[in-house]
């Protein structure tokens, strides 16, 4: 089995100054790593998980090291994403893919009109396949999202292969799921439900697949651990434009504020969480929110305009969750605004505040992922 890299050393992450840098501990030694993944990751990075990393050091360079992995909850994931097509093709090449055992490889990076594939397969009927080859490192317990960032190029790669397929090719996608415990396979319909509702529509005309494939700290080929189930229902069922919402934002001073008839209100400074709710046009409420010039009708207009916006995040879901996320933010949050954004129902509060960066907070996020995706197994399941 092929190695990737000849040394893979171990790092403690820091923090993530840009979108392809990182700063790592290496054996006490603080250092910046080139990371060659633009997802957001924010199920991943947090303060002193492990990383893996590779020398990087150039003469001209800024980086002395580049990142090749990260551990969850004891498992190896795999960041590289200059290895992706290596990966497929090393796959396809050894028959491990259940389904696609007639397939090998003949080029890669293919140009058909305006788009480049990743890979042109053939069989021995000399038919062609254009795969397009996808890493996803978005997961919960038992389940596996893409993308984890908006991604217009990505919806438009997905039409142009349906278009090429109604012309007479054979064309399809490979999502790697860098997870082994991954079991069902989605489009994230909660950051990019444009990119969902595409996939929704093309996905039963394109050869797809999502398998989940395991790693270890060698870094060496990973084996296939099984093909993650798709259940096109829940998209059915979830996949529109309602359902709740988390407001990240900092506030760097201490605010004393008339919040409409709620009169005056006391802010220590800090990141504040406010949790909401839209029946309908859930993005534009969002970006209501984000604005600073508005007409002030709800409590979080009033504060909105004296902090910055550090993050939207919609969760689109049919169930009526509002109060209970509220309550599990609550939870993990150091402290909250008594009665803010909560005069119609029986909350103590819709606003939370904590020291750090909750982006950055594992608590916070393990929220997120549980009204995202955890709580999708049960329904998934149900269809298996």
């Amino acid at each position: 089995m092929k190695v990737l890299y000849d040394t893979v050393l171990k790092a403690t992450y820091q923090s993530r100054p840009n979108r392809f840098v990182v700063n790592v501990d290496v054996n006490g030694e603080s250092a910046l790593a080139h990371l060659p993944n633009p997802g957001r990751m924010w199920e991943l990075l947090f303060p002193g998980v492990t990383m893996y990393v590779v020398d990087h050091h150039k003469p001209d360079g800024k980086t002395k090291y580049r990142v090749v992995g990260i551990k969850r909850d004891g498992k190896v994931i795999m960041l590289d994403t200059n290895y992706s097509n290596d990966v497929a093709q090393h796959l396809i090449e050894h028959k491990l893919i259940p389904g696609w055992e007639e397939w090998r490889v003949v080029r890669r990076e293919y140009t058909v009109g305006k788009s480049r594939f990743d890979l042109l397969l053939t069989n021995d009927a000399g038919d062609d396949f254009l795969l397009e080859v996808k890493s996803c490192t978005l997961f919960s317990n038992k389940g596996a999202m893409f993308p984890d960032a908006i991604t217009e190029r990505g919806r438009k790669h997905l039409l142009h292969l349906q278009e090429l397929q109604q012309e007479g090719y054979h064309t399809g996608v490979l999502f790697l799921v860098q997870w082994d415990r991954a079991q069902w396979f989605l489009p994230d319909y909660h950051t990019d439900l444009e990119f969902a509702k595409t996939f929704q529509d093309v996905a039963p005309s394109l050869d797809w697949k999502a398998v989940a494939v395991a790693w270890d700290e060698t870094f060496t080929m990973p084996s296939v651990a099984h093909e993650c189930v798709y259940a096109p229902h829940v998209l059915d069922k979830e996949a529109h434009d309602s359902g709740v919402y988390l407001m990240v934002m900092y506030l760097d001073h201490e605010l004393e504020l008339e919040v409409g008839s709620k009169g005056m209100m006391q802010f220590r400074p800090g990141y504040y969480i406010y949790v909401g709710s839209a029946k309908t046009n859930l993005t534009k409420r969002i970006e209501r929110h984000k604005r600073k010039r508005k007409k002030m009708h709800w409590h979080m207009d009033y504060f909105r305009s004296h902090c910055d916006m550090i993050a939207g995040l919609p969760i689109r879901t049919s169930r009526h969750v509002e109060c209970a996320l509220a309550d599990a933010v609550r939870q993990v949050a150091q402290w909250d605004v008594p009665q803010f954004g909560s005069s119609d129902c029986e909350c103590t509060s819709h606003l939370f505040g904590m020291t750090e960066n909750p982006i950055h907070h594992k608590g916070f996020m393990d929220v997120v992922e549980e009204f995202r995706m955890n709580h999708l197994d049960a329904v998934v399941d149900e269809h298996i």
